[in-house]
């Protein structure tokens, strides 16, 4: 009972000791990263049509941009992941990169909108194709510097802030899509812009706080299963979230609510997801990350079954919320999974390769919908069932690798 006692005061302990005033901020850098960043990525997917008409392009090449999207995103963020590795090594040196990078970003998004009126198709590519590779800087590498510099009580709670701004921004989204469709693009380009470019010039400062409050040694993490395999987890879990959310969801509440109401609907997904954040702060904390993922996606499984044989909007919306916060305790025991696997200076390629995962399943759930498979009924009625085979095939993975280890 003793023991017992001393560990409560000693986590407790550990969590006042990490979880700091620069830690706090550094964490709200993190959140409002990821939070523009994905805002941004809501803005281009808004206003993409319509800028690609401008610039003489046929609407039927508009998703294919977006594949070409995807894939570089799978391509660029793996090689950034691995770039920030080299440039980690050097305390201070990885901020101002991400800094300057994304300041590029942030130009070649804000010229999108003045590019496209002069149609020139080719002029209008190559500076979406600039902002596409050049926004990787924003995904792997802030993963690195929680690796590599957070102490082990405070990488719960900045990879929980860090996600809180990716849930802030998906819960946000289709309420944007509404407010943003018929306005001048110029405007929301620049702001975005704007707002990602500061976001990410503070990127230096975090740096260096983490850096200053790093703990002089650690002990080597364990790692019950290796990166490859990881990747495999997290790709099954990714394309699992990709067909439920993107293709399942909407088809699922259209049986009982009218067209209008999606757009109070969709976003419950993200109310789970969100609603989780705290609670797997402590969880991750005490049961690790590969056990929290494991029961993620072993919970997401049953939810997305569910989810899919709800006889009304009552439970549906039950199984969604519950299935977006199984979709949070993935990531989040993903994102610290990476970091662990790649404890020491591999960090960035666990966490490039995990954003490759995702930007891999993202790209095959476009390409669904630009071949017009989505509109094969056999096809859909399949579908019905892949998230739950992907995330129950992830949990069963993990757990197998866990009890072996």
């Amino acid at each position: 009972m003793a023991q017992r006692i001393d560990r409560r005061a000693a986590l407790r302990h550990t969590a006042r000791a990490t979880m700091n005033m620069p830690t706090l901020r550094t964490g709200i850098v993190f959140a409002l990263l990821q939070l523009f960043f994905t805002l941004t990525w809501t803005v281009y997917v808004i206003f993409l049509p319509r800028l690609a008409a401008e610039a003489g392009i046929a609407k039927s090449w508009v998703i294919w941009i977006l594949v070409a999207d995807q894939l570089v995103f799978l391509i660029a963020d793996w090689a950034m992941g691995v770039k920030a590795d080299r440039s980690a090594r050097i305390v201070g040196k990885l901020g101002p990169q991400i800094g300057l990078i994304t300041l590029i970003s942030a130009l070649a998004f804000l010229a999108m909108p003045l590019a496209a009126p002069n149609g020139s198709p080719l002029l209008f590519l190559a500076v979406t194709f600039v902002w596409t590779i050049t926004s990787s800087a924003l995904r792997a590498p802030p993963l690195v510097l929680i690796g590599k510099y957070a102490a082990a009580g405070a990488k719960p709670w900045l990879s929980g802030l860090w996600l809180l701004g990716l849930g802030i921004a998906g819960a946000i989204a289709p309420y944007l899509t509404g407010l943003l469709r018929d306005t001048d693009p110029r405007l929301p380009f620049a702001l975005a812009s704007i707002a990602v470019a500061l976001t990410a010039w503070a990127m230096a400062w975090a740096e260096r706080k983490l850096a200053a409050s790093a703990p002089t040694e650690s002990a080597a993490p364990a790692k019950p299963l290796s990166i490859p395999l990881f990747l495999i987890v997290v790709a099954l879990a990714a394309l699992g979230f990709q067909i439920h959310f993107s293709l399942n969801s909407a088809p699922q509440y259209l049986r009982y609510a009218a067209p209008a109401e999606l757009g109070q609907l969709m976003p419950l997904f993200w109310v789970g997801f969100n609603l989780a954040m705290l609670p797997l702060t402590w969880i991750i904390r005490r049961h690790g990350d590969f056990k929290v993922l494991a029961a993620g996606a072993a919970i997401g499984a049953v939810a997305v079954l569910f989810s899919a044989q709800a006889g009304a909007l009552g439970p549906l919306i039950t199984a969604q919320v519950i299935a977006g916060a199984a979709w949070a305790a993935v990531m989040f025991g993903a994102f610290g999974a990476a970091t662990t696997l790649g404890h020491t200076g591999r960090e960035g390629f666990s966490a490039g390769g995990m954003h490759s995962m995702f930007a891999l399943a993202a790209m095959l759930r476009i390409l669904v919908i630009a071949t017009q498979f989505n509109q094969d009924k056999e096809l859909m009625q399949a579908l019905t069932w892949a998230p739950a085979l992907c995330w129950g095939a992830a949990a069963l993975l993990m757990i197998a690798r866990l009890r072996r280890a």
